[in-house]
């Protein structure tokens, strides 16, 4: 016979009492039940609170995905920006480089070779780099050409300082010379004839023209290039009113076609002071100025000296 339990259930208001009897079957499935449940709702508690961490856990990974990308973005934008700078440096450097070598050739000193070797005696010019690859997936290569060229840039600095400082030291030593050499363009205008041959315009034929035709307005100021005196002023034939400079060292420099000079014979003068005035004297087609530069005896491009 199975076995039964007997429940007295008491009301509080002072009902009478009430008997419930279970058997025994049905308080294990209830404990059973109870037990069951309690399971399950632990488990789904558990599993609830898991996939709630994995959901945060996904947000925050997602917000750090975002924070890298950004960073990643600013990175590309600065390795853009620092390879457009190295292209810019790059081309400084070389423009120092040749600006140089220029006033080696004006001072007569000792020239290089080539701007090539501020780069690495030997080797050729290193290309430009490509700012845009800085946002392409390629932008790893770029790192590693911006480190190399950070070095090829730090390895020319050094060279033209260097070099810098023996012009320096050379220049101190030829101070006088440099005050001779008629480095300044002589007056303003376009140049409408260039030294070497040319065709006449009043001949037709092929001749030499030994100097550098600017033309300008009438009247338009003719300075001095270089310090010197004065040892011509008149008129000289084809060349019309005419102003010879000696500078020294061997130069001298000739001014042709003038309209006025206001200069006389034997007065010194400094480099960048007016000398005269653009003319159309002599034979010449038009208001310009006909500039000769003379180094021993011989003419020379006036083109080569001047700087500005």
């Amino acid at each position: 016979m199975a076995k039964k339990y007997t429940i007295l259930v008491i009301d509080g208001k002072g009902s009478s009492i009430r008997e419930l009897v279970v058997a025994n079957r049905w308080i294990w499935a209830t404990a059973a039940a109870l037990i069951v449940i309690t399971a399950l709702a632990g488990m789904g508690i558990y599993r609830y609170h898991n996939l709630y961490r994995q959901l945060a856990d996904t947000e925050a990974m997602q917000r750090a995905l975002d924070k890298n990308s950004q960073i990643i973005t600013d990175q590309k934008k600065q390795l853009k920006k620092f390879a457009s700078d190295l292209n810019k440096l790059k081309a400084k450097l070389i423009a120092l480089n040749d600006f140089e070598h220029k006033i080696r050739i004006m001072a007569n000193l000792e020239t290089k070779t080539e701007s090539n070797a501020l780069f690495g005696i030997g080797g050729s010019m290193p290309a430009d780099l490509d700012p845009n690859a800085a946002l392409s997936k390629d932008h790893k290569r770029l790192i590693r050409e911006m480190h190399a060229r950070v070095r090829q840039v730090e390895q020319a600095s050094a060279i033209q300082r260097k070099s810098f400082q023996s012009l320096l030291k050379s220049l101190e030593n030829k101070r006088n010379l440099l005050a001779a050499t008629p480095s300044l363009r002589p007056t303003e205008g376009w140049i409408s004839s260039r030294f070497g041959y040319r065709i006449s315009p009043f001949t037709g034929r092929k001749e030499f023209h030994r100097g550098l035709d600017i033309a300008s307005h009438m009247k338009t100021p003719v300075i001095a290039p270089a310090d010197g005196i004065v040892t011509y002023a008149g008129k000289k034939w084809l060349m019309g009113n005419m102003v010879v400079i000696e500078h020294g060292y061997g130069m001298k420099t000739r001014y042709g076609h003038l309209y006025k000079i206001l200069k006389k014979k034997g007065e010194r003068v400094k480099r960048g002071e007016v000398i005269a005035l653009m003319g159309n004297t002599g034979r010449s087609t038009g208001p310009h100025l006909h500039y000769e530069v003379w180094l021993n005896g011989v003419p020379v491009n006036p083109e080569r000296y001047i700087l500005n």
